[in-house]
């Protein structure tokens, strides 16, 4: 085994949001330095990574730069294209974690539900949609409502339809505007992922977390989820056989639906670290960030144990429209034991954008409705001037 030291090697990130401000944050400690490629000057890693490469994501002499500079490379949004990182990593001999192979299956949601269905993952019944016509077809199959879905782009529920009736069919197929696929609407109980980590040669998965959406944007997530041990064990199990089908190491965020007979349906993989697994900061052992750092550098992972019951709640922009963002009132976060804020230093605040988080540990007798209720007044306590 290669014997590891500290200071480490350089980790290169394509994009520099709030994930990559974490990933930098988390490699720190570890002796590790992160480089940041993002078109935005001045980008919310930038202030923790050691350097920021400003460039589009797919700008290939960009890449190139970073790739000569890192010991490997990763991402932490899926606009990377997976094509020049595949080139640059030929011509380099730079590697990418996880595999740009990972992210060509994951850019179309139709592909991805295709291979992860041929290996036997649990999803729910989907086709792709020509026309209006192939929804309704859907409709008379599935039942109303079906949900219609982008096959690429989207994120935060952008690009997600539901298709209450027949007569809504072609607005909602403009709407998408492009490619298209449909699911079948599950009736589910709650909506649950597992933060899941490839390695070297070995898997880690984190506690399953129960995440609490609102206009399709993820707005809490609970940890440990309130399903039976059943179920969790299932959404293990299930998560273990998505990374089979993933190329490459790192963290990777599964999405499912818990049905009420107690199934796990699959609804989507990152293929990064991801929102429902920002309590792992705070509330396990090894945080995903540090995980994912670990991993794409071939190092043995950490412990995923929980470390107390933890609810983590997004502070979303509350404005109408774009403005300079400032939070206030910050008062009661900050005298609260157990509360712990995470600001991502994004210059401007817009309807929704996720500016921060707000992550809240308890005793381990402490039941998780009540850290929610405590997560949930503390989110609402703060204003964005």
């Amino acid at each position: 085994m290669t014997t590891l030291r500290t200071p480490g090697p350089t980790v290169g990130v394509v994009g520099g949001g709030q994930l990559g401000r974490m990933l930098a944050e988390a490699a720190a400690p570890l002796g590790v330095e992160v480089i940041v490629l993002d078109p935005t000057p001045d980008c919310p890693a930038a202030p923790v990574a050691r350097e920021q490469i400003v460039a589009e994501f797919d700008d290939e002499a960009a890449i190139r730069d970073l790739a000569t500079r890192a010991d490997v490379l990763t991402f932490e949004i899926e606009l990377a294209d997976q094509q020049v990182l595949d080139r640059v990593s030929e011509e380099t001999g730079t590697p990418v974690h996880p595999d740009p192979a990972t992210l060509e299956t994951i850019h179309d949601k139709l592909v991805q539900k295709r291979e992860l269905e041929a290996a036997g993952v649990p999803v729910p019944p989907f086709r792709t949609v020509e026309d209006a016509d192939d929804v309704r077809a859907a409709i008379d199959d599935y039942g109303a409502p079906v949900m219609l879905k982008a096959r690429t782009g989207g994120y935060d529920g952008r690009g997600n339809v539901p298709v209450e009736s027949k007569a809504d069919a072609e607005a909602a197929l403009e709407s998408v505007a492009g490619p298209a696929m449909v699911e079948s609407f599950v009736d589910f109980e709650r909506e649950v992922s597992v933060i899941a980590v490839k390695g070297d040669d070995e898997i880690a998965t984190f506690p399953i977390g129960e995440n609490v959406h609102e206009d399709e944007i993820l707005r809490e997530t609970i940890v440990p989820a309130r399903s039976n041990e059943a179920v969790t064990e299932r959404a293990h199990a299930v998560a273990r056989d998505v990374l089979e089908v993933m190329d490459g190491r790192g963290v990777y965020g599964i999405e499912f639906f818990e049905a009420p007979d107690g199934e796990v349906l699959l609804n989507e993989i990152a293929p990064r670290p991801h929102n429902s697994g920002h309590w792992t900061i705070e509330g396990a052992q090894t945080s995903q960030f540090e995980q994912h750092v670990r991993a794409v550098l071939g190092w043995p992972l950490g412990s995923t144990a929980l470390r107390s019951p933890t609810v983590m709640t997004n502070l979303l922009g509350d404005v109408e429209e774009e403005r300079p963002a400032q939070l206030s009132d910050l008062d009661e976060i900050l005298e609260t034991p157990g509360a712990n804020l995470h600001w991502y230093g994004k210059r401007a605040a817009r309807p929704l954008r996720k500016m921060g988080h707000v992550t809240v540990t308890g005793r381990d007798d402490e039941g998780v409705d009540e850290l929610l209720e405590r997560a949930v007044s503390l989110r609402e306590s703060v204003t964005f001037e």
